[in-house]
């Protein structure tokens, strides 16, 4: 491809997940043959590729990945009632199954670029909690489970019945205080260093069991005992200050297609659009400079023994040579598993009130004192058919532990199976197909900016995709600064004219 040699690049782009197709200019390239990186949807051919490329290291932010196709048992009706999976491309199985906040700014960047026009959201229902019934002892694992639903505000405080009277008056206090941005700020300058559960247990008086409902909320991966008020706080004030933006009972979307692949994969068919050159399947190996060129000081090799003239390059660093500032040193993971059930777990979903929209996911908290194995929780986040991910009658299940011994992948089985267990639907769903893996916990990227600070034709280091189970606005931050860094300008990020007459939409301008 002689043009790319010839052409001087303001900026190569390697790898599409969704930080870099938000910066999707002049020339994108990627080592895989697929669009979305760390945050790609697929299929179940894809997933099998995926695996093979994992287990032969091809794919630095992840490892220990399988597949595990269960024996299912037919049905009393006979063998003809077994049930099986779909066909491949009806699945659009998502490695970044985020949730996204109603008021987070990344829907608000969608909006200002026109990019929002391709892409369709669906509402995050409930949240339930597995809650095994004992008020004293939560640790008792022969008390009765059920999922019990998280309450949204005052009303179902009141309404629930398991909650003492004293409890109540305590959990309102503290909501109130969470909703409140200078009643929050406050209680973090006093109490910011103290754990979550210490500070609601000596500051509210609230027992174990609520505590676990409210640390639920905050999305953390580590438990009560080891999550800080400072990060708490700020967190359940996104949870509650979120409802009632797109309308009544819910606070949170999903992308439908494949969770924020599909946001990465439109963002990259908009940069097409406004002249960017996108080439799957072709790996940066080298980047060097050239101190005799200050328009295009860097020398970039793409594999395929291309040689381009640039003058930036960013990327994760799973996407670029490992360098001292992006080498993956020491490096943490968490499990993940993606499950394909065999029903389409309904009762998860109940409606949103008479005019609120039908969700199409739901999340569903293990509480951190429930298994043996590790002292975190167990996330589930559902999707249900509506979200384009699996064939009608079936449903999805992406489950997070922060741990990375071999129990792991056991308790993430576990817990699925404890879920399954009370979704008794015309008999109890069975999971057909799932997905296993750790994934890399993304560094604090402060190091990283650091060095490209020092020497600014140094690549722009961003963070490995974040396993934050709700999207991380702090990615804009990083997108946002690149792109003023690259392109001098301090006004105008992803605020975009309509480039082309049908481009984004087959509707006529009225």
């Amino acid at each position: 491809m002689e043009p790319l040699r010839e052409t001087k690049w303001d900026l190569v782009l390697s790898g599409t997940g969704l930080t870099q197709s938000l910066l999707a200019l002049i020339l994108h390239a990627d080592k895989n043959d697929y669009y979305g990186g760390a945050e790609a949807a697929l299929s179940l051919q894809d997933a099998e590729e995926w695996v093979k490329r994992a287990k032969n290291r091809e794919l630095p932010a992840f490892r220990e990945a399988s597949i595990i196709k269960p024996e299912v048992a037919a049905t009393e009706e006979g063998a003809q009632q077994k049930p099986q999976l779909g066909f491949s491309r009806s699945y659009n199985l998502a490695l970044a199954p985020q949730l996204i906040y109603t008021r987070s700014i990344l829907l608000s960047t969608l909006v200002s670029s026109k990019t929002y026009r391709q892409l369709e959201f669906l509402a995050v229902g409930s949240w339930w909690i597995y809650d095994n019934e004992t008020r004293d002892e939560p640790s008792d694992q022969n008390a009765k489970a059920a999922l019990k639903k998280i309450p949204a505000g005052r009303e179902d405080v009141f309404a629930d019945k398991t909650i003492d009277i004293k409890s109540k008056r305590s959990l309102i206090k503290f909501v109130r205080l969470a909703a409140d941005p200078e009643a929050q700020a406050q209680a973090i300058n006093e109490h910011g260093d103290l754990s979550f559960g210490d500070y609601l247990t000596s500051h509210h008086g609230l027992p174990p069991r609520l505590q676990a409902a409210l640390h639920a909320l905050t999305l953390s991966l580590d438990p009560p005992s080891r999550t800080k008020t400072s990060y708490a706080l700020p967190r359940i004030f996104r949870h509650l200050a979120s409802f009632g933006v797109f309308g009544a009972g819910f606070n949170a979307v999903i992308p439908k297609w494949g969770g924020t692949a599909e946001i990465a994969q439109v963002a990259c068919r908009a940069g097409a659009v406004g002249g960017g050159v996108y080439m799957l399947g072709r790996s940066v190996v080298g980047v060097q400079q050239d101190p005799n060129d200050e328009d295009t000081p860097l020398r970039i090799s793409l594999e395929g023994e291309d040689v381009l003239s640039a003058r930036a390059v960013t990327g994760r660093p799973s996407d670029l040579p490992a360098t001292g500032s992006n080498a993956l040193n020491s490096p943490s993971y968490i499990a993940r598993s993606i499950s394909i059930v065999s029903s389409p777990l309904a009762s998860l979903f109940p409606a949103m009130g008479e005019n609120g929209p039908s969700p199409a996911g739901c999340v569903v908290v293990f509480p951190h004192y429930l298994f043996e194995e590790v002292d975190v929780p167990v996330y589930l986040v559902v999707h249900s058919s509506d979200a384009g991910e699996c064939p009608k009658g079936q449903s999805v299940v992406y489950a997070s532990v922060k741990a990375q011994d071999d129990s792991a992948f056991n308790v993430l089985d576990q817990a699925v199976g404890k879920l399954l267990s009370l979704c008794n639907e015309d008999g109890v769903p069975v999971v057909l197909w799932r997905l296993q893996y750790h994934q890399l916990v993304p560094k604090d990227s402060q190091s990283q900016r650091a060095a490209q600070e020092e020497n600014p034709n140094e690549p722009i280091i961003f963070p490995e995709s974040s396993v934050d189970l709700a999207f991380d606005d702090s990615i804009l931050k990083d997108v946002k600064d690149a792109w003023e860094q690259i392109s001098g300008e301090t006004e105008g990020f992803m605020q975009f004219d309509d480039r082309e007459v049908g481009a984004y939409d087959d509707e006529d301008d009225e």
